[in-house]
C-alpha cells in the first residue's frame, strides 16, 4: 500500500500564511536529527499498543466521513472501497488492488471513461483521508525509521520518518504521547507544506467495536479537521448487515 498524502488544504493554508507576509522559515521548526535506535522502535511500539494495534488488524471494515466532504467505506479484508460524494449524488465502489469497479452520478451508471475518472478520484480521496484515520499503526512500515527526540516542552517523542519508498519519500512525522499513552498531537516535516514542525492535534479518541481506538479531531492552526461517523467491525456484513460490493 503506498502512503498517504497530507491533505492539501494545509499546503494552501502555509501558502496562504506565505501570502499574508508571515514568512515560513519565521514559523517553521527545525527538523530534528537523529538516528534510528531501538528505543524509539519501543516508543513506536508502545504508541501501537496503546491504540490497540492488534484490534486494528482486526479491523475488516471501517466506514468514516472526512471533513464533510466525503464518506468512506473501506473493506480492508478484501481491498475493497466506496467514496460516497457530492451530497450522495455519486458513488463508486472498486478494487484498491485492480482499480477496477462501479460508479453512480445521480442513481445513473456511468460510462467507462467517467467510471475510470471517478476511481481515480475516489483512490485520491482514499489515499488521503485514509491516513488521518490511523496512521499510529503505520509506524514501521517499509522504508520508515524512527528516531526519538527530545521536545522543548520536556519529555520524548518519537519520529517516524518516511526515507523510501511511497509517494513523498523524506517526509516526517514527529509523534507527541499524551497522559494515556496515545497521541495527542504530531509535528509534520512533509514536502507539501512550506511550514516545517507544522502540528496537529490528536483528539476526540473513539473505540471501535473492535476495540481499536481512533482519533476524530485535528486542530491544525485555525481550522479543525474532523472525521464523523466512525464505525469498524470485523467484517462489512458485521458492519452494515448487508454486502454493497456484491457483483463488484
Amino acid at each position: 500500500m503506498r502512503r498517504k498524502l497530507i491533505l492539501l488544504v494545509l499546503g494552501l493554508f502555509g501558502a496562504l500564511l506565505i501570502t499574508l507576509g508571515v514568512g515560513s522559515a519565521a514559523l517553521s521548526r527545525p527538523l530534528p536529527e537523529g538516528e534510528p535506535t531501538a528505543d524509539a522502535d519501543a516508543a513506536a511500539q508502545a504508541l501501537i499498543a496503546a491504540v490497540n494495534g492488534e484490534a486494528w488488524e482486526r479491523t475488516g471494515a471501517v466506514t468514516w466521513g472526512f471533513a464533510g466532504r466525503h464518506t468512506h467505506l473501506w473493506d480492508r479484508q478484501r481491498t475493497l472501497h466506496q467514496l460516497v460524494s457530492d451530497g450522495g449524488d455519486t458513488v463508486v465502489r472498486y478494487n484498491l488492488t485492480t482499480m477496477k469497479g462501479v460508479a453512480t452520478v445521480k442513481g445513473e451508471a456511468a460510462t467507462p471513461e467517467k467510471t475510470e475518472k471517478l476511481i481515480q478520484a475516489a483512490y485520491a480521496a482514499w489515499i488521503n483521508d485514509s491516513f488521518w484515520l490511523n496512521p499510529v499503526v503505520k509506524a514501521f512500515d517499509e522504508g520508515t525509521v524512527r528516531i526519538r527526540v527530545p521536545l522543548e516542552e520536556g519529555g520524548q517523542g518519537v519520529m517516524v520518518q518516511y526515507r523510501a519508498g511511497g509517494l513523498t519519500p523524506g517526509d516526517s512525522y514527529l509523534w507527541i504521547p499524551g497522559p494515556e499513552g496515545r497521541p495527542k498531537a504530531w509535528r509534520m516535516w512533509v514536502s507539501i507544506i512550506p511550514i516545517g514542525g507544522l502540528e496537529a492535534s490528536w483528539e476526540g479518541w473513539i473505540q471501535l467495536s473492535t476495540g481499536a481506538w481512533v482519533s476524530t479531531v485535528h486542530q491544525i492552526g485555525p481550522m479543525t479537521l474532523t472525521l464523523t461517523d466512525v464505525k469498524g467491525a470485523a467484517s462489512v456484513m458485521e458492519l452494515l448487515g448487508e454486502d454493497p460490493f456484491v457483483g463488484l
